[in-house]
């Protein structure tokens, strides 16, 4: 059991059956009246995000995550396959469960398996991704670094806005948490 109290972002709970993460929080002590946390929570299972209030001092239950490092090993149709760096079991995952993780995928690559009572809550990625860019607008002559945007179309198919200056055939870092260009690799 934990306090809220004791909420911190990132912290994962158990609500009506449900796991969630906690996003963002306040603690607001009113002039009359009890104090009480406002916060919002995202849905693990889900994506969703809602914003809830608890009374200052309320125990919830405390969700405990597993998480599992695993290895992409390649794409299968619908199906894509993972490796199990422990125990080299191989586990395979369909599109619907990896979401949006998709577009960031590249063999080889690892990342984690985040699951809740042996089951799969969802797909933890590493923060950035170093990714091809295979189509582009072409540069101009006096495009500079803080110009405008194009859009470019990434070795994964993910399209993302790219400054002026980034050609077919550069490797970018990209954000997987926002999708965003960082710099070039």
């Amino acid at each position: 059991m934990i306090s809220t109290n004791d909420f911190r972002t990132g912290l994962t709970i158990e609500v009506e059956g449900n796991v969630w993460t906690v996003v963002d929080f306040q603690h607001v002590k009113p002039g009359k009246g009890s104090a009480f946390v406002r916060c919002k929570l995202k849905n693990l299972r889900t994506g969703g995000v809602v914003e809830r209030t608890f009374r200052a001092g309320e125990k919830l239950s405390r969700a405990y995550l597993e998480r599992r490092e695993m290895q992409y090993l390649y794409r299968e149709g619908d199906s894509f396959e993972l490796m199990d760096n422990e125990n080299y079991e191989q586990t395979s995952l369909s599109g619907e469960q990896l979401g949006d993780n998709v577009k960031y995928l590249k063999e080889n690559m690892n990342l984690y398996l985040l699951t809740h009572n042996g089951n799969l809550i969802g797909v933890e990625l590493p923060n950035t991704v170093e990714l091809e860019v295979v189509a582009t607008d072409p540069g101009l002559r006096g495009d500079t670094a803080t110009g405008g945007a194009k859009p470019a179309t990434l070795e994964t198919g993910l399209i993302i806005q790219v400054p002026l200056f980034i050609d077919t055939g550069t490797v970018i870092k990209v954000d997987t948490r926002s999708g965003e260009y960082l710099e070039r690799a």
